[in-house]
């Protein structure tokens, strides 16, 4: 089941490659100076199309969550260019990235950071809340969400009446509740067992992926890699090799 959303708009084409939703040239970002600098990516040159889900996988320190940064506009790039969903981030103001961002991306991280106060249905509300909604209507459509996941018997339930299963399924949910066109999730399986990495990993499947939007998913878990449509390997700030499944016929 698809999450409910506005009808979107034709994906913008992106310098030049109208079907990739994000677009790297030759990036690379450096921290700190002299002596004390650090290459975190090395000449990262990719393209990622929408309708797929990417794995974004490699060692611990290889520059995987500084390359999804960049491309969520959280970093900025030291060097390169950076398209992503038709959007030039690499000139653009931080006034309008947070716009953008806000907009368009939805996150999932490894700590599910659920407001403890607040019910299953308004921790997944947050994003429509901030954005002005009505608050019984941000409550309700979150609710939809929760039910497609799985959850609409524990709308009212507060987090630490969850599992960790149970949390991490609302974190997806207001990830997804005001219809992102990127989802950017970070190691969102590495809290779970493997029962419930494999769930969580087939739910990002099932209500993520849609012919307009992108999924990247970081993980060090090699027991999800059968859900990637795509794995990128990065070693040492580069990439080194993309596989691509099969088309099924």
């Amino acid at each position: 089941m698809n999450a409910a959303r506005p009808a979107p708009s034709a994906p913008a084409p992106a310098s030049g490659h109208p079907q990739a939703a994000i677009v790297l040239r030759g990036v690379s970002k450096d921290f700190g100076t002299g002596d004390a600098k650090v290459a975190a990516l090395q000449d990262v040159t990719l393209d990622l199309p929408y309708g797929e889900l990417v794995l974004l996988v490699g060692p611990s320190g290889c520059g995987k969550t500084t390359l999804i940064s960049i491309v969520a506009g959280l970093l900025d790039a030291t060097a390169g260019e950076v398209d992503v969903l038709g959007r030039n981030l690499t000139h653009m103001r931080a006034g309008r990235k947070v716009r953008f961002r806000g907009d368009n991306i939805g996150f999932v991280f490894q700590q599910y950071n659920l407001l403890p106060a607040l019910t299953a249905a308004e921790n997944a509300a947050v994003p429509l809340l901030i954005a002005g909604w009505d608050r019984a209507k941000a409550v309700a459509k979150a609710g939809e969400l929760l039910t497609a996941v799985g959850l609409g018997g524990r709308l009212k339930s507060y987090p630490n009446q969850l599992s960790g299963g149970q949390q991490q399924r609302v974190a997806i949910a207001r990830a997804l509740v005001h219809g992102p066109r990127l989802l950017v999730c970070d190691e969102p399986t590495a809290a779970l067992d493997a029962a419930s990495g494999r769930t969580v990993m087939g739910l990002i499947r099932q209500v993520a992926v849609e012919s307009d939007r992108a999924v990247i998913v970081v993980t060090h878990d090699s027991r999800v890699y059968d859900f990637g449509d795509r794995i990128v390997y990065m070693a040492d700030g580069r990439v080194e090799k993309v596989d691509v499944k099969p088309a099924t016929p």
